[in-house]
């Protein structure tokens, strides 16, 4: 599959399989411009690139692992959604939940960017069938 995708800025980096499509689900995305996150505070961090996608996909954007593990950086919203109708910059809203300062150099792997297809489909109201679990919610299976 091909999937239009444009440099807002010359020095936007394209994502990339860091292992390549057969083995990474997920393209890395890379900041175009250094940024500071402060402890607690979500930042939408530039990438520079917009894309095209088809009806019926959508662009999932996850936190890299090492970030998380290593740094305590993460997508607060994860996995964020953009939609095949949207054609503004992709910006990544990291969150630092450290204690100090983390600073994002640029060209910096700062998430994942995933493309998924999804259904579109059409509710319609009604009574829902019973089921063995019912109502049963949060913590309702056991522990």
């Amino acid at each position: 599959m091909q999937i239009r995708i444009k440099r807002l800025r010359p020095d936007a980096a394209l994502p990339e399989y860091a292992h390549g499509a057969a083995e990474d689900a997920g393209m890395d995305l890379r900041a175009v411009e250094r940024t500071v996150l402060a402890p607690n505070v979500p930042l939408g961090v530039p990438t520079g690139l917009s894309i095209e996608l088809p009806s019926g996909y959508e662009a999932q954007i996850r936190p890299r692992s090492g970030l998380a593990l290593k740094h305590a950086i993460t997508v607060p919203n994860s996995p964020g959604t953009i939609d095949p109708g949207y054609r503004g910059e992709i910006k990544v809203i990291l969150l630092n939940l450290g204690k100090a300062d983390y600073t994002i150099e640029k060209g910096d792997r700062i998430a994942q960017m995933v493309i998924a297809r999804y259904e579109a489909i059409e509710l319609v109201e009604g009574e829902l069938s019973e089921t063995g679990r019912g109502a049963g919610g949060f913590g309702s299976s056991g522990r």
